[in-house]
């Protein structure tokens, strides 16, 4: 008798699609690592992307010492998705040359965390954008890569 179209036996009574992270993502999203704001005169990189009307936006500050990202912090506005990868695009950020940050991508994010929903790689997105921007901002300030 049937099991079929019981779409729902294992999700705890949820109704509708669900989405599966595993335990890296449920662990930066609930630990997001630099979170936060830098102070002022911290501040070398500053970008804010993303659309706040649909809900996902991300700002990110980063301080360079010797062409290198001493610190770096981040506000991310979004889904768990959004929140994860922000917190693991800055910890493989962090101590990295500006050269090396820049040649993070989506899938070094994305591998980082060990997968995410492909519905939710989207995500992934405005954390490099969002480093991109602050080091090119910070280029534009005058530092060098």
């Amino acid at each position: 008798m049937g099991d079929e179209g019981d779409t729902n036996r294992d999700s705890g009574g949820a109704t509708g699609p669900l989405l599966f992270y595993n335990e890296v993502v449920i662990d930066h999203f609930v630990n997001p690592r630099n979170v936060g704001e830098l102070a002022e005169k911290e501040i070398d990189g500053y970008a804010v992307v993303g659309d706040p009307t649909c809900g996902d936006q991300m700002k990110l500050w980063i301080a360079v010492d010797g062409g290198r990202i001493a610190r770096i912090a981040f506000r991310s506005f979004g889904c768990p998705g959004a929140i994860a990868t922000s917190s693991m695009l800055t910890a493989l950020a962090e101590g990295r040359t500006i050269e090396e940050a820049r040649r993070i991508t989506d899938d070094d994010v994305v591998e980082a965390l060990g997968g995410i929903p492909e519905k939710k790689r989207h995500c992934s997105l405005l954390g490099v954008r969002a480093l991109q921007a602050a080091i090119e901002d910070w280029e534009r300030r005058g530092g060098r890569p």
